[in-house]
């Protein structure tokens, strides 16, 4: 408690200003008055440039296959076998462009506008505004690449809803949108790859960072299946590296995911955003005990034909069949009757926690709510519910062994998303110098909320279309540079402190399993630093993450060695960067004395439980700069918004 206490009157006195390089005129001018005036590099001088990318999902892998159709010389790295099993192959639903096909009245200045109230304001307006003028373009390039978008009856590509809007502005294909983006993006890099443009380093973990001159010029990376340590070198590097909701453990993520790559990077500079706003997403499957190491994601675009309720007898005994409406809560439907169902995730996680609090849960351990298709399937028939989400009802019914056509699924919130990342300007490099940062990995779009579908729009918009437009600005600089060499103090150093750390890991020699202590650390952070949050829990929640970082350095088992595969090693040295993690995410939380979006705070609600925001103070993204262990220092980008003005977010 002293330490926490000192760190803030030690570092209040010294919050500075960020300059986010917006470009001027007005909003809807800002990116073409931007690549009318930035500068490019030749295409003969492209070929003398490095770049290297992290991450081969959306953004990461749009990136490398877009930089080295321009003639640059790509490397790109990504821990999985190979590029197609990266995260983004997770996502169900659906992605969101301002095409207006349903004639609803959608338009760029609506989806602009949905987006920055999604995210409670706390967005930056030239960023969102941006992503939403480019999204169109995107619908287009991945049709020309093939993706198999779901189509009407007379060709036109089709549309759904999601939370938090009015219109119908979702793409998909089925429940698969994700994977047929992500295989699309992986066919331009296999095409770059074949040309010698692109070169791809597989089963590769990025330990560190390399600063050279107050510039990051490479990476120290360690090939998983060897065990090898070798130094990379480039002019400029890319992150697309996603976020790190695997900090709570359980979570929708995939096993591997983390927030090490990130990590690595504030530690040698580049400040971290926000780092408290994680999202929960509504529809996952419910935890079914303390066997379980992940929890699997049930799409959004469920909600478009779902409805969500509980019993409103606490005791029922009732199959949920049984149950007639007068019996029943639709409790979205009943609080915010202008959007229903299709609230914005926080809300909904919310509205679902608050039932379950109050002992209206279902399952056997009352630890869920039901999303019913009955009413669409008496409206609609079964068949068209299938068309749209036969994957999905297959894909429950696999691992619940539930009908979802003839009896309700069973939901619950889980950890998905994080909306915090590493701080970027308008041209999406952080604070260091020539390290951009792209998709989930940096904090730009979505403020304090994601709506969904906007997180395969943010990573395949920042990898395909503005990063190849920004990054050029930078590179212009360094076409006499030559190459960059890894024969310098600065790569000996990196590399030096990453052997050093990886011996620290493995000399622990304690009896914790690495997942146990994991574990323990998930069920803190869900607890207190997730759907609602206070005060003493969030005070409590850092003496206990501290106590578990001694913990793990003093007890944590880490068997095997360096050469080769090892497993337990890779998921020390994850958790290790998490037990830091999660203590910047719960300062960043408790110094934000307000409610927005995810991050809600109990002492800061409205009389009726609505989040309550504090534009006065708080109107602001927090960009923390690691000082040392337990110690960060805040700098401020003021949020001004030209073109709404900011509001108290209401869904009902």
């Amino acid at each position: 408690m002293p330490l926490f206490q000192s760190f803030f009157t030690l570092n209040k006195n010294r919050i500075m200003a960020l300059n986010a390089k917006i470009p001027e005129g007005p909003l809807k001018d800002k990116w073409q008055n931007y690549l009318a005036k930035t500068r490019i590099v030749n295409p003969a001088n492209r070929k003398k440039l490095d770049v290297i990318v992290v991450g081969g999902g959306l953004s990461g892998g749009g990136a490398a296959a877009s930089l080295a159709e321009l003639g640059y010389n790509v490397k790109v790295f990504f821990f999985q076998d190979s590029a197609r099993r990266s995260h983004s192959v997770a996502a169900q639903g659906g992605v969101n462009a301002a095409k207006n096909y349903k004639n609803d009245g959608d338009n760029v200045y609506r989806m602009f506008y949905d987006t920055i109230k999604g995210g409670d304001f706390r967005s930056r307006e030239a960023n969102v505004y941006r992503m939403a003028e480019v999204s169109a373009n995107l619908i287009d390039h991945m049709v020309a690449q093939g993706v198999p978008f779901g189509r009407e009856y007379g060709g036109y590509l089709s549309n759904r809803s999601f939370g938090g809007v009015l219109v119908s502005r979702t793409f998909y294909a089925r429940g698969q949108t994700g994977q047929q983006l992500l295989l699309a993006t992986y066919q331009a890099m296999m095409k770059q790859i074949k040309v010698g443009k692109l070169t791809q380093y597989n089963r590769h973990e990025i330990l560190d960072i390399v600063i050279v001159d107050g510039k990051a010029r490479g990476i120290i990376a360690r090939n998983l299946d060897t065990g090898e340590i070798k130094r990379h070198a480039a002019h400029a590097l890319v992150f697309g590296t996603g976020g790190f909701g695997k900090i709570f453990y359980l979570s929708t993520l995939a096993m591997n995911s983390n927030g090490s790559a990130n990590w690595r990077a504030h530690k040698k500079g580049a400040y971290f955003a926000n780092p408290s706003w994680t999202q929960i997403h509504p529809t996952a499957l419910p935890q079914s005990g303390e066997h379980q190491s992940k929890l699997t994601l049930m799409s959004e675009s469920l909600r478009n034909d779902g409805r969500i309720w509980v019993p409103k007898n606490k005791d029922e005994k009732r199959a949920p069949g049984d149950i007639p409406d007068e019996d029943r809560d639709y409790y979205l439907e009943r609080r915010y009757p202008a959007f229903g169902n299709l609230v914005p995730r926080d809300v909904a996680s919310r509205a679902a926690k608050e039932r379950m609090d109050a002992g209206h849960g279902v399952g056997p351990l009352k630890n869920a709510v039901y999303l019913d298709f009955k009413t669409a399937i008496e409206k609609l028939g079964e068949d068209t519910i299938k068309e749209r989400y036969g994957n999905l009802f297959t894909m429950y019914e696999k691992i619940t062994a539930i009908n979802a056509y003839k009896e309700p699924m069973k939901i619950s919130p889980a950890a998905h998303f994080s909306m915090g990342g590493l701080w970027v300007d308008y041209e999406l490099q952080t604070t260091i110098p020539g390290l951009f940062a792209v998709g989930e990995a940096n904090f730009a779009d979505h403020g304090a909320n994601r709506l969904g579908a906007n997180s395969l729009l943010q990573a395949s918009v920042d990898g395909n279309f503005i990063l190849p437009n920004t990054i050029s600005n930078y590179l212009a600089d360094d076409i006499r540079t030559g190459p960059v060499s890894t024969e310098t103090p600065e790569f000996e150093e990196a590399e030096k402190e990453v052997k050093e750390q990886v011996t620290k890991l493995l000399a622990i020699k304690g009896t914790m399993p690495v997942d146990q202590i994991h574990r323990r650390l998930g069920k803190i952070m869900f607890k207190e630093v997730a759907m609602s949050r206070n005060e003493k829990g969030m005070i409590w929640a850092i003496e206990e993450i501290k106590k578990l970082r001694k913990e793990f350095w003093e007890n944590a088992a880490v068997p095997g060695n360096e050469n080769g595969p090892n497993s337990e090693l890779e998921k020390a040295g994850r958790l290790a960067d998490y037990l830091e993690i999660a203590e910047l995410m719960t300062v960043d939380a408790l110094d934000r004395k307000e409610s927005c979006g995810a991050h809600f705070r109990e002492d800061y609600q409205t009389a009726d439980g609505e989040a309550m925001r504090d534009d006065e103070n708080y109107m602001y993204s927090s960009a923390w700069e690691w000082q040392n262990e337990e110690n960060w220092k805040l700098h401020k980008e003021p949020l001004e918004f030209t073109e709404v003005t900011p509001t108290v977010r209401s869904y009902k």
